[in-house]
């Protein structure tokens, strides 16, 4: 498969857009959106080209001669990314250009703005969340890409071609990013050797790094969805950050992922939305019943904030003639008379800086008790009205804990490390070749060691320090810090071991139906468990905790065990299923009131007594696991397994696991260098197979519940069915997938009832992508997550997941799903991913092609 063909999630891009200048996107309307779909995709290179060449000056810190304030509804269209032409789902932005020279053209700004927001209650409604409108882009598509539509959507392909096309995705994620930092570096290297002028800063050297010019950078990175182009703009801005304010470089990375801290520490914002209406009404004025009304329409509290508040223009509201009804001119107009941030003041609020965001956000987010609600809402109040420009959409979205721009972490981490690169005064002294070399070496050297350490606040600091090449012996595995596990890949059949391992020795494991587990000993003695999202979990397992010290023998002292946590009857002694496990509380566990005993089975030792094993060979590995650990029935016991290379034996021992109530089994390399452990990755060096696959049933996915129908004869008064999305990381939305209502019994209707009615929203977030004709009678906030099998998935021209994937203007949907159980231990950010779901769809193919009648394919991803 080409490269062409295989781009999951790292869709084409829109051309460069500054905020000071006039996007190619306004140039088409201009021109007509429709006539310039073509021909402005045939002039996007160019234009791409150009604007990597000439710095983006950066203006955040000066008044701009004027703002532009955008409104955005969702819409398909063909696009051209840097050498390629893909559908992909864009943004469409509706500018209303206003001039800072005069009062009235502000005024005239306002007005426009609110009306392009509906924000007058007499004007007509409309859902927030519209059906994708692809009436449009079936045309483009056959105009721009029917070499690509024909080869995806209408021809089967022979058994040769589907064996290669299966070969080339083999860690697909990893090959697609290899590509974009080498086409990074090459621009890189262009710039330089063509110009001899480096980006340079709005604010001066030593000075706290301005929350106006992030906010910039993430205006910037919101008109595009090029994601070279994203990868630019944040390269620039963190080179001046790292020239200008270094001790503010560690901050920023986290503003730009949106969080407070590494994960293992649990500190997340997430405000609720009550919460920030409240501190809107409160800092701008405005009725609360307005700012709800205004929510039902926009669904972005951000835009709200900005706009309604008018933060950073402070104009009084007037009237004036228009020809269309607009709340200037109408009586439910919002009262902006009445707003405290727009009324005359002797002093003008600071400036909001970097720094002071932040230690406000993390101050927001530690607030706890009776009057914690207050304070931060106070907090949050002093923020907004020091607001300029578009700090206040940006500052709401973080408060809400989506950012919403399009910039995933995995760009984050490239962008960090190319900045600490040219940041180096000797930069432009390398050849071209010399410096793509090393922005690629060091991108792969920071993802390499943040796989092995999440951890930015070693990390961050380190670069600084040491640079590129100290930044591997400073940034090491530790205990007290969960690594992201090492997952495995699935398998289609049994035979795939045999020729996946051909010549090389492997080792057969139990696959236990339980939850991960990674068990970390320090060196002051202290012991932590952690999930596989590097969640604490120490609390909910006191029993475990407490028996751990009889786990290890003498003289270990130090270590990080890879485990699985399983129910077990200890009457009975044997595995329990997962959801008993399940019905076991999450927090506040008291060891004498635990009623679903744990049994630990280890299966991987990562670390040991001030050493890192990671680059150990499995052999070596287990061998040391047997040495240092005790097993202890019913309480800790090493994950059991099998040598052998005779597919009788080993569907034997899958055979012998499923009776022994496991999920079947797992194939790993035990020698050599790929028998190392690859924190993060799915890699072909793990393999698993598992009972589902010999039942037939179907795939296993992990799907948010985002709405409900109501329940009719026997479900009457409660939910009837239920709507479904996975999860596009890189966009961050939900994309509708299917409708479920089997597998349910009586129990599960009237817990999910009782769960899910709480977390009922009037509309559809505007973050979720739905088709036409599935529109259910109840939304819900995405808080649950379900794990769902299926006969089979399909094209579909009603549900999203994975739209422009596998079908230009189609998305996949499931067919005969069947509820199995919920994933308690998976956030809704965690559900399996658009791309996960078009992998699956295309093996899916890939496997009629070959006519394979053995074992099918499980997508979870989880192990």
């Amino acid at each position: 498969m080409s490269l062409r063909q295989s781009r999951l999630s790292f869709g084409p891009k829109t051309p460069l857009v500054a905020s000071s200048a006039k996007s190619e996107k306004d140039a088409g309307k201009d021109g007509g959106i429709t006539e310039n779909r073509n021909s402005g995709s045939q002039s996007n290179g160019k234009a791409t080209s150009e604007s990597n060449v000439e710095p983006i000056k950066d203006s955040a810190m000066e008044e701009d001669e004027s703002e532009v304030v955008k409104v955005r509804k969702r819409v398909r269209r063909t696009i051209q990314s840097d050498d390629e032409e893909e559908q992909v789902t864009e943004t469409v932005v509706s500018d209303v250009k206003v001039s800072s020279s005069t009062q009235d053209h502000r005024d005239e700004e306002l007005t426009a703005t609110t009306k392009k927001l509906k924000l007058d209650p007499a004007s007509p409604k409309k859902p927030k969340a519209q059906p994708i409108d692809t009436k449009d882009t079936q045309t483009v598509a056959k105009e721009v890409e029917p070499d690509v539509t024909k080869d995806i959507g209408n021809e089967t392909p022979s058994v040769d071609e589907a064996q290669e096309e299966d070969e080339d995705q083999v860690d697909l994620i990893e090959q697609k990013e290899a590509v974009e930092i080498k086409e990074a570096a090459a621009k890189w290297a262009d710039m330089l050797s063509s110009s001899t002028d480096m980006e340079s800063a709005s604010w001066k050297k030593g000075e706290p790094v301005p929350y106006a010019a992030l906010c910039q950078t993430f205006e910037q990175i919101e008109d595009t969805t090029k994601r070279l182009q994203i990868l630019d703009y944040l390269v620039k801005f963190l080179i001046s950050v790292i020239k200008q304010s270094p001790e503010s470089l560690l901050t920023v990375i986290y503003l730009s992922i949106n969080k407070l801290c590494p994960e293992y520490e649990g500190l997340e914002l997430g405000i609720g939305e009550s919460l920030l209406m409240k501190a809107i009404a409160e800092s701008t004025g405005r009725e609360m019943k307005k700012i709800k009304a205004d929510y039902a329409e926009i669904g972005d509290l951000g835009i709200i904030a900005m706009v309604s508040g008018r933060f950073g223009f402070h104009p009084p509201y007037r009237d004036h003639q228009c020809n269309e009804p607009t709340l200037a001119n109408t009586k439910s107009k919002p009262d902006f008379q009445n707003s405290r941030s727009n009324q005359p003041t002797m002093f003008k609020p600071k400036a909001l800086t970097i720094p002071h965001v932040f230690k406000t956000l993390k101050d927001i987010a530690s607030l706890s008790g009776n009057s914690s609600q207050k304070q931060k809402v106070d907090k949050i109040k002093l923020l907004l009205v020091s607001c300029r420009n578009k700090e206040a959409k940006y500052l709401m979205r973080s408060l809400e804990g989506k950012l919403r721009i399009g910039l995933a972490e995995r760009t984050v981490v490239v962008a960090l490390a190319q900045a600490i690169v040219l940041s180096r005064p000797d930069i432009k002294k390398l050849s071209k070749e010399k410096l793509q070399a090393e922005l690629e070496e060091a991108a792969s050297v920071v993802k390499s060691v943040y796989s092995e350490l999440p951890c930015y606040d070693l990390i961050v600091p380190a670069l600084l320090k040491t640079d590129i090449k100290g930044l591997k012996e400073a940034c090491k595995l530790t205990p007290g810090i969960p690594l992201k596990p090492m997952l495995a890949h699935p398998t289609k059949a049994l035979t795939d071991i045999l020729d996946r391992f051909e010549n090389i020795a492997f080792t057969c494991e139990y696959k236990y139906d339980g939850e991960r587990a990674q068990i970390h000993k320090l060196d002051d003695g202290s012991m932590r468990i952690y999930s596989r999202n590097s969640e604490n979990m120490s609390t909910k397992y006191p029993d475990v905790m407490e028996r751990l010290g009889k786990f290890a023998k003498a003289g270990t002292n130090s270590f990080v065990l890879d485990c699985e946590a399983v129910a077990w009857d200890r009457e009975q002694k044997c595995i329990l299923p997962f959801q008993v496990l399940s019905t076991r509380k999450r927090k506040d566990v008291k060891e004498e009131d635990i009623k679903v005993q744990v049994c630990i089975f280890a299966f991987d030792l990562l670390y040991l007594n001030g050493e890192s094993l990671l680059r150990e060979p499995l052999a070596r590995r287990r061998e040391l696991l047997t040495e240092h650990f005790n097993e202890v029935d019913g309480e800790f016991a090493f994950a059991k397994s099998m040598n052998s290379t005779q597919i009788e034996d080993i569907q034997t021992f899958l055979d012998q696991s499923v009776a022994d109530n496991c999920e079947g089994l797992m194939v790993k390399t035990l020698n050599g260098d790929e028998a190392s452990y690859e924190p993060s990755k799915r890699s072909r060096n793990w393999l698993k197979v598992k009972k589902d696959y010999l039942s037939g049933v179907g795939d296993s996915i992990d799907l948010a519940v985002i709405g409900a129908y109501s329940g009719r004869g026997k479900r009457t008064g409660v939910y009837g069915g239920y709507l479904l999305a996975c999860y596009d990381p890189d966009r961050e939305e939900y994309q509708s997938i299917c409708k479920i209502g089997t597998g349910f019994s009586e129990q599960d209707l009237e817990d999910h009832y009782k769960e899910l009615k709480e977390h009922v929203i009037p509309d559809p977030k505007s973050y979720y992508v739905l088709g036409e004709g599935n529109k259910p009678d109840v939304w819900f906030a995405p808080v649950r997550v379900w794990e769902i099998k299926c006969a089979d998935l399909s094209v579909s021209p009603v549900y999203k997941a994975a739209v422009g994937i596998v079908d230009s203007t189609k998305g996949i949907s499931l067919r005969f799903p069947r509820f199995i159980r919920v994933r308690d231990d998976k956030q809704p950010e965690n559900a399996t991913s658009s791309e996960q779901i078009a992998e699956m769809y295309n093996d899916q193919k890939l496997n009629t092609v070959k006519n394979d009648t053995s074992l099918g394919v499980d997508v979870d991803f989880d192990y």
